[in-house]
């Protein structure tokens, strides 16, 4: 059996999203002037995103314990990890601030790690559709 078609294989991926939200939102509430010192960021957008990436996190977590994967709200957040890629992207290209090299990695490594998620939570999705007890929502 493929690893893409374990009934593990979502519930998995979104275990990873939850886990990797947390990190980097507890780093950015954690540390936000240091962080703010070093990337170039500015510190509210840097603590604002933190909350929201811990809030996000539980909610992840939240899906991913569920017996029946809630396929609606995973493809809600596959829309939301393209969305924030897009808006990392754009924040880059703005030019609003002067933001440091290792800001610039902080913010693509972003990028990457939401458009790899994203893309396994797509895999994921497409692989359980038509399964019997899988729920829509």
């Amino acid at each position: 059996m493929s690893v893409f078609a374990s009934p593990r294989f979502l519930p998995t991926v979104m275990w990873t999203d939850a886990a990797s939200c947390a990190a980097t939102g507890a780093l950015q509430v954690a540390f936000t002037d240091a962080l703010a010192g070093w990337t170039g960021l500015p510190a509210p957008l840097l603590m604002g995103t933190g909350v929201f990436l811990l809030v996000y996190a539980a909610a992840a977590a939240f899906m991913a314990s569920r017996s029946t994967p809630p396929r609606t709200l995973i493809g809600l957040v596959i829309v939301g990890n393209f969305g924030w890629a897009l808006a990392c992207i754009a924040l880059l290209a703005s030019g609003m601030f002067t933001i440091t090299a290792l800001g610039v990695a902080w913010v693509l490594a972003q990028v990457l790690c939401v458009v790899v998620l994203a893309e396994l939570q797509w895999t994921g999705l497409r692989r359980t559709r038509g399964r019997s007890g899988v729920a829509l929502a």
